[in-house]
């Protein structure tokens, strides 16, 4: 494979390609996002109910997370191409006879995990972590007691510790994305397979890091923002539904964020390693709202 070189603005051109998919077709993707929404309530709801579901009902959750995102990215493809959007495609890697191989994603996901939970135990120990669970325990107890904390029970708590594991974690995951951030789109596109598709991530990435760098920073930044204007919303869900509308409200945001990344992910891929024509610039014309 040539190795396709970008400059550092198409970091940015990623997530304004993003942006513009959102506003070329406002009804399709957020009927997109109200499906993972409605799905991830479902979960919620149902681990909730059924305590015991809880572990099978969040594996099954992050087993089929790869395909919703391969589905949303087939709608994005389909955008920008100059269709619509619609709640169909989260099957696209179904209907595709893909969805084994994008399930295979998830592996990737569980070594991060794994090595993550190693790092934990070699530089916090053993017996910090199990304390740690122990004040957890304790001060969930108390807040459902409505018990006031006693400050002295954060005495012991290592924090430095605690810091040097998560910049670790923080480097293992930028290495991580590495070899990721193209890679559902990749394979939902092409006949790649998962190893040779975080190979071709890999070499595409390391050989464009200024567009990475401009993408992460800018990534950060606009995330924040949404995240600063979700609490708001949230806060006045809360205020008139309880609960119940802080739960519907990260359920909406945690769509939202699904469906935009999809269109960021399938921009960079399509710079990257697919055909090479750059983000949209501008909105295309529309009459409406394309569903």
């Amino acid at each position: 494979m040539d190795v396709r070189k970008v400059p550092a603005t198409a970091g940015a051109e990623w997530l304004l390609g993003g942006f513009m998919l959102l506003r070329r077709s406002p009804g399709g993707f957020g009927l997109l996002a109200l499906s993972y929404a409605a799905l991830w309530l479902t979960v919620n709801g149902l681990a909730q109910a059924v305590p015991a579901l809880l572990a099978p009902l969040q594996l099954t959750f992050f087993l089929i997370g790869p395909l919703l995102l391969a589905g949303m990215i087939f709608a994005a493809r389909e955008v920008d191409e100059g269709r619509s959007a619609a709640p169909a495609h989260l099957l696209a890697a179904l209907r595709t006879g893909k969805a084994a191989r994008l399930v295979s994603t998830v592996l990737p996901q569980l070594a991060l995990m794994v090595l993550c939970a190693i790092l934990l135990f070699v530089v916090v120990g053993a017996e910090h972590i199990e304390n740690l669970l122990k004040l957890f325990t304790k001060l969930q107890a108390q807040a459902e007691s409505q018990i006031p904390v006693d400050p002295s029970e954060f005495a012991n708590i290592p924090f430095g510790r605690l810091f040097v594991w998560m910049l670790l974690v923080f480097g293992v995951g930028l290495a991580a994305f590495l070899f990721t951030f193209t890679l559902v789109p990749d394979m939902l596109f092409t006949d790649t397979r998962l190893v040779q598709g975080m190979a071709r991530c890999f070499r595409v990435c390391s050989a464009n890091l200024g567009a990475l760098v401009v993408f992460l920073v800018l990534g950060f930044v606009v995330v924040m923002a949404i995240g600063f204007g979700f609490v708001l919303f949230s806060q006045i869900a809360m205020l008139i539904a309880g609960q119940t509308g802080l739960l519907l409200a990260n359920a909406a945001f945690n769509g939202l964020m699904t469906v935009f990344a999809s269109g960021v992910m399938y921009f960079a891929w399509k710079q990257l390693l697919g055909d090479g024509s750059p983000a949209p610039q501008s909105p295309s014309a529309s009459t409406g709202i394309e569903v």
